[in-house]
């Protein structure tokens, strides 16, 4: 631990041999297609096939009376139906699924399906959705849907409502009795566009057909075991029956949490008896995934004069679109962290998540934390200009730190250096200036190789941004990870395999898996299993839980390993009954005793024979929070990350050059330095690219840019050299110490980002991404 090996797939990956789970092929398989709608929202009349069926080489059109079980699966609640029947609520929902025996034939034959809608007013206003009692409902009263939970507050388009109470809010006082014990007060309102997670590998998978009636899945995704318990009801198939093999991940980042061609791949395969690939396109892939929560956020702060918080209010409404997915878990973390790290005796929040006609929301790295903290960083650097203090200054003197409590009542009871990482970020060494940098080199300049500068014009500026992030699953949810390790000799040497259904999703965790093996077990040679059903569940790779979660599996598998081992060598007579566990260990492929010293080599000692253990790995408790006052413990681990951007810009022409991004984390304990240098890079990078180009464009509820020609993410050319500072103060109660570490950042790159260019112009920029036209003060429509 605290190496950084060379991952397995690292070669393959970057020579472009690595097989994703696109590139899969069988000879016999056919290819299927997705028939989506082309109205936000509308009632469906009917739906002819007919003239697909007779398509040479088609083999199976199927709509929703095709589906063999349950018609409607989600990750919460059920209410997202495998084909739409009744109506469709988003532009692309699906309505029918082809097979073929050539993908253009299978989409020559979407072509041939003829749907009768009767087109319906979509619900594109998420505030009017939230507050209106007279906005029509996305999800109509009588729908057989499954009951939401009690303390979600769910009601008409509203997924989720909760409120936070604190100080005097929670004893019933008003806003302006509370205003009145503030000397300075600051309001604002926010948005925060639609981010797409922009992974590089499309949504595919392949179906196979099995003797024994069921179906072996091969996918790329996030969760292989939320996904069969999903996918098995609509099948009509018991779970053991539909079994997953993870395929090559080509990203995730949240996106392949929620399903998307997973039953309907099962579902040809099961109707041909043929295998079925399903392959989407990059246009259909922005209709096929959830996005990240656009938001609308209206804050206010007090303070005294000497720069010490009294209150703060923060309303926030959290556009879910057509299906709940997370919605109700993303309102969770938005309203229990939706102030951030500071020390704010009186607080009240209202969140609310909602349905629209709008694209389905789900989860995106940093889901919930991410929109809150852009508000309540830049209500922090109004402050700071009203009181005439740094910015870092006023975040310094109400920083929470271990022993605080967050606006939820949960005592933070692991080390948060807030402070002293804020003066470290300030601290780093600053950029050269451009005058100081020799000759113009319009690469460094905004608008870069387009020529359009040669530093007319261009104006520095520098901010920061810091934010509190929850890691691993929160408010009550039984979280575990199961993993199985066996020990025996092959070969003549000692070896060991490690069996997880964790999904690697380029974060890393085959190596750090490998690396806890042989960290525990003293063995070179560890095989990293393929992640599958066969195994108990991983959960998901998000939340930043993977390390924490599955990492703690594997080392309580290892332990019990090494006990069975132990027991071993008391058995043959190596040691007494009286010699205790504490001086024994695994080293080098050989049992050593801190007594006397090598005791046997594991070769001779297993023999023919192996030792295997499988363990479940959960975190502490946390519970719900309460859905009249928010108080509640309901998260497991919090992290944090500093930014400091320092911007070029083109006031003219509105243009933004990042010049530097650095940052200052604590991580617990670092297990993988590159990997962890990754996660720190790659969190950063998004974060920039909700700060000035990604954004998903809904008019009238229809995406307008689903194409990455017209959908904008951040290149190595956007993206500038980082300096990162890491801490380790490890956490008491997570395994080896360590703290998720790949969340954090994107947290607080954005709000960063925006405020350095805030100091550049001058422009107050409530709206991410910020544009060229919001610079150079042209007024949107």
């Amino acid at each position: 631990m605290g190496s950084s090996p060379r991952r397995p797939d690292g070669t393959l990956k970057v020579t472009g041999e690595f097989a994703y789970s696109s590139d899969m092929w069988m000879d016999d398989m056919l290819w299927g297609a997705t028939l989506r709608s082309p109205h936000p929202h509308a009632r469906i009349r009917g739906i002819d096939v007919t003239g697909a069926v007779r398509m040479p080489g088609v083999h199976a059109v199927l709509t929703h009376e095709d589906v063999p079980g349950e018609k409607r699966y989600g990750l919460e609640y059920r209410d997202q139906p495998v084909l739409a029947f009744g109506k469709v609520r988003y532009r692309g929902e699906p309505v029918a699924i082809v097979a073929a025996d050539h993908p253009e034939t299978a989409r020559r034959a979407l072509d041939r399906v003829r749907v009768d809608y009767e087109v319906l007013e979509p619900v594109s206003d998420p505030v009017r959705a939230a507050f209106d009692p007279d906005c029509p409902l996305v999800h109509e009263a009588g729908e057989d849907l499954p009951p939401a939970h009690p303390a979600h507050h769910r009601s008409g388009n509203r997924v989720r409502y909760q409120p936070v109470r604190t100080g005097a809010f929670a004893d019933g006082a008003t806003a302006a009795e509370v205003r009145a014990l503030a000397d300075v007060v600051v309001t604002g309102e926010y948005q925060v566009g639609m981010q797409d997670q922009a992974f590089l590998g499309p949504e595919s998978g392949l179906a196979v057909p099995a003797e024994d009636g069921g179906v072996d899945l091969h996918i790329a995704t996030q969760w292989l075991h939320v996904d069969q318990s999903q996918i098995a009801p609509c099948l009509g198939l018991p779970p053991e029956k539909v079994r997953l093999t993870l395929a090559g991940v080509g990203g995730a980042f949240g996106a392949r949490e929620d399903m998307s061609m997973q039953v309907h791949a099962c579902m040809l395969a099961l109707r041909t008896g043929r295998p079925v690939k399903i392959v989407y396109n990059r246009e259909e892939s922005f209709h096929g995934h959830v996005h990240r929560h656009p938001a609308r956020l209206r804050y206010e702060h007090g303070a005294t004069r000497d720069g010490r918080l009294v209150y703060a209010t923060a309303e926030i409404v959290l556009d879910g679109g057509a299906y709940a997915s997370t919605t109700a878990a993303v309102v969770g973390v938005a309203s229990s962290l939706g102030l951030g790290p500071y020390e704010i005796p009186h607080a009240r929040v209202d969140a609310y998540g909602v349905y629209t006609t709008n694209p389905p929301c789900g989860a995106m790295r940093g889901f919930g934390a991410v929109q809150a903290c852009f508000c309540y960083e830049s209500q922090l650097d109004r402050l700071a200009a009203e009181l005439g203090l740094h910015p870092v200054e006023l975040r310094i003197r109400n920083a929470m730190s271990e022993g605080s409590r967050t606006a939820t009542g949960q005592r933070v009871d692991m080390p948060l250096p807030m402070a002293d990482m804020l003066r470290r970020a300030r601290e780093m060494p600053m950029p050269p200036e451009r005058a100081a940098a020799g000759p113009v080199d319009v690469r460094a300049l905004p608008g870069g190789v387009a020529n359009t500068s040669r530093g007319e014009g261009v104006r520095r500026g520098v901010g920061y941004g810091v934010g509190l992030k929850n890691l691993c699953f929160s408010e009550g949810f039984d979280d575990y990870s199961t993993a199985r390790v066996r020990l025996e000799v092959v070969g003549g040497e000692p070896a060991v395999q490690v069996h997880t259904a964790a999904a690697e999703v380029g974060q890393g965790l085959v190596t750090i898996k490998g690396q806890i093996a042989r960290t525990e077990l003293g063995v070179e040679r560890v095989t990293v299993l393929p992640s599958d059903t066969r195994v108990g569940s991983a959960g998901s790779s998000s939340a930043s839980r993977q390390s924490y979660m599955t990492g703690g599996a594997v080392r309580a598998a290892c332990l019990a390993v090494r006990a069975r081992v132990f027991e071993l060598v008391r058995a043959a007579g190596l040691v007494g009954d009286d010699h205790p566990d504490e001086l024994l260990g695994l080293a080098g492929g050989k049992v050593v005793s801190g007594a006397r010293g090598v005791l046997v080599s594991l070769a001779d000692l297993l023999g023919a024979s192996a030792v295997e253990e499988t363990r479940e790995f959960r975190h502490r408790a946390t519970e719900m929070l309460d859905p009249t006052t928010g108080q509640g413990a309901s998260h497991t681990q919090f992290g944090m990350c500093v930014h400091r951007a320092v911007v070029d810009v083109d006031v003219d022409l509105g243009l933004v050059k990042v010049v530097a991004l650095d940052a200052v984390q604590d991580v617990g304990r670092v297990l993988h330095p590159q990997q962890l240098a990754g996660q720190i890079q790659g969190g950063s990078a998004q974060g920039l690219g909700l700060a000035l180009m990604e954004e998903i464009q809904v008019s009238g509820s229809v995406i307008r840019n689903p194409s990455f020609t017209d959908y904008l993410i951040p290149t190595i050319l956007d993206v500038p050299p980082m300096r990162i500072e890491v801490l380790e103060h490890p956490d008491p109660h997570a395994p080896y110490g360590l703290r998720g570490a790949g969340e954090p950042p994107t947290l607080s790159s954005t709000p960063a980002i925006v405020a350095a260019v805030r100091a550049a112009t001058g422009r107050p920029l409530s709206r991410i991404p910020v544009r060229p036209e919001d610079i150079v003060g042209i007024e949107r429509d």
